[in-house]
């Protein structure tokens, strides 16, 4: 069964290390603020000037003024800071962000992503995502495995306008964890009840099938 947007946020945040600087992309990556481990501490970093970002607020804690990147009202921890947005891009540039949880419409076994442009749609734009795919070396994008029609979003190239050639290792869709080496799909996880099978027929980039593929434990 193909995980919920919830339970991607939740495996994704367990590849949270203690100590870790982690920006949270807009969409599914910014729900993985709820899910952080209980002994795990680590400072989620927002593009347009917070450092130490908390889980979505409860309503009667909600405060207009404090947003994430999205413009979702968010909370803060003890000792969080507020900062403009170019000391904030500052820091991703200079690569002191330790872990970068992005969206995609589409990734390739090259390691591009295709994230911000729909030729003919009306989206968001780039943000900062240009910014992040070249300053963080630790990158992990979660997405859906296939569009609504079922068309396979990890391929052997590109069809989008690219946000970032080369910089994304491991993908996390609502069907499979997997790294990207070698100009290949590695097949580490799958979602429970998910079989190997489903995961070949909707991967259009070469995938490597280990002998043993773990479910995801949560």
């Amino acid at each position: 069964m193909a995980l919920t947007r919830e339970q991607l946020a939740q495996r994704v945040a367990q590849e949270f290390q203690d100590g870790y600087y982690v920006n949270l992309g807009i969409g599914i990556p910014t729900l993985a603020a709820n899910y952080i481990p209980d002994d795990v501490q680590v400072m989620l970093q927002s593009e347009n000037g917070l450092l130490g970002m908390g889980p979505f607020p409860l309503d009667e804690e909600v405060d207009a003024d404090l947003i994430n990147a999205g413009k979702q009202t968010v909370t803060m921890i003890t000792g969080a800071s507020l900062f403009s947005s170019a000391e904030s891009f500052a820091m991703i540039r200079g690569g002191h962000v330790d872990l970068t949880v992005l969206g995609a419409f589409e990734v390739d076994c090259q390691g591009n992503i295709a994230s911000y442009m729909i030729p003919g749609k009306l989206i968001k734009g780039m943000g900062g995502a240009m910014d992040l795919v070249a300053g963080a070396d630790n990158i992990i994008v979660t997405m859906t495995h296939a569009s609504k029609s079922g068309q396979s979003k990890l391929l052997a190239e590109c069809t989008l306008p690219l946000t970032g050639k080369g910089c994304i290792d491991r993908v996390l869709t609502d069907l499979a964890f997997l790294d990207i080496a070698d100009g290949k799909f590695i097949l580490r996880e799958r979602a429970p009840g998910v079989t190997v099978e489903e995961i070949i027929g909707l991967t259009d980039g070469e995938l490597i099938v280990p002998d043993n593929v773990p479910e995801m434990v949560f």
